[in-house]
């Protein structure tokens, strides 16, 4: 086995790496006290190919594989997780289009996402149904042979009244996961309307809103692979979504734990360097191996989802719940390391253990990874 990167990666990595120390890790704080992810930065982002990573290249896309994926959004958090969150659930949605629609909607709709004149949304959690998505109650009537009508709502929504187009599921059919379907939802569609901006423990600049659909009215175009399939569709892009944010765990953790080494070699206590006791000399170094571990495992995982392994599903999810995991508890402990002043926002720790506790809640709970994970184990569905 070869863990070394590849020319082309090392490359992608680094010219990552430049744009969001140049781009990105100045203006987080700014970004977070305005509440606002400029525009202009996401296009910044897709003139480098960070908008559709996995998009096919004749659709438009860098057409890279998810090892290049998980290295790119390390790097992004490693500037700013809330940025970089928002940049993988607007890729996961562009893949979702690329892999499933037609060649007319690929056509219409990958271009305006490739370049960021146009942003996406996920939108399958529901009010009343979290976990359990295949419970969800949204429904899409047929209103004719051309159109749909789409009434319910969706909650927890990542650029929900900031983005321009909101991939839905919802239930055309039976009830359970058989029944629903992947429908695109434009803004400015009637009966599409937001509610204000959730009040969060993090990810302050990337709006967070209820999507509110009141007999919305959709062209049957509109329609992402066939009726029934939306649940498919849903699921897929969640395993690449998972990875992507349990890199942005990775890239910001490993932020705060350089935050925590250069503090201890400032800061001193009793007349020596923070770094010259035991102690915490022991902290960083269980810190330093269990990320050097998740990392391991998460590019493990992403090259089994590029290569479709037969248990790619179940290396996703424990990617996600081992680096999410691993990622809040090193940057707690970066926040510990530094005392007083960690709690404090201008040493940027605060921040970060805010930013990252959601990530063992979104993209599926970490129980709900483990659930994933047992019943492979055991041979269920």
């Amino acid at each position: 086995m070869d863990f070394a990167l590849t020319d082309d990666q090392a490359q992608i990595r680094d010219m990552v790496r430049g744009f969001a120390a140049e781009k990105i890790a100045p203006y987080a704080a700014q970004w977070e006290n305005e509440k606002a992810i400029p525009r202009q930065i996401l296009k910044e982002a897709a003139e480098l190919g960070l908008a559709a990573i996995t998009v096919r290249e004749e659709s438009g896309g860098s057409g890279l594989s998810r090892v290049e994926s998980v290295l790119i959004f390390e790097e992004l958090s490693y500037a700013d997780p809330v940025v970089a969150s928002f940049l993988s659930i607007h890729n996961m949605c562009a893949w979702m289009i690329d892999s499933y629609g037609s060649t007319e909607q690929r056509q219409v709709w990958l271009p305006k996402l490739c370049a960021m004149e146009q942003v996406a949304s996920y939108c399958l959690t529901e009010p009343s149904s979290g976990s359990d998505a295949a419970a969800l109650k949204t429904k899409a009537v047929k209103d004719g042979n051309s159109h749909y009508r789409l009434t319910g709502s969706k909650a927890f929504i990542s650029g929900g009244g900031y983005s321009d187009l909101y991939l839905v599921m919802c239930r055309t059919g039976e009830e359970g996961p058989k029944g629903i379907s992947c429908i695109l939802v434009e803004t400015g569609t009637e009966g599409l309307s937001f509610g204000a901006n959730e009040r969060k423990m993090g990810w302050h600049a990337q709006a967070t809103a209820m999507v509110n659909l009141d007999q919305a009215r959709v062209p049957a175009t509109h329609l992402i692979g066939a009726e029934g399939q939306g649940f498919s569709i849903a699921m897929n892009g969640l395993n690449g979504g998972r990875l992507n944010i349990a890199a942005c765990s990775l890239g910001a953790a490993q932020s705060a734990l350089d935050k925590a080494l250069a503090y201890m070699k400032e800061r001193k206590a009793f007349g020596r360097n923070l770094a010259q006791f035991q102690a915490l000399q022991f902290k960083i170094a269980d810190m330093e191996t269990e990320l050097q571990a998740a990392r391991v495992f998460l590019y493990h995982a992403a090259w089994k989802l590029s290569t479709n392994a037969p248990d790619a599903r179940k290396f996703c999810a424990m990617a996600k719940r081992l680096v999410t995991d691993t990622g809040f508890r090193v940057a707690n402990e970066a926040l510990q390391i530094h005392g007083g002043y960690g709690y404090l926002a201008d040493f940027g720790i605060e921040k970060i253990v805010r930013d990252l506790r959601v990530h063992q809640i979104l993209e599926g709970t970490n129980e709900i990874m483990r659930l994933i994970v047992a019943r492979d184990m055991l041979g269920g569905d």
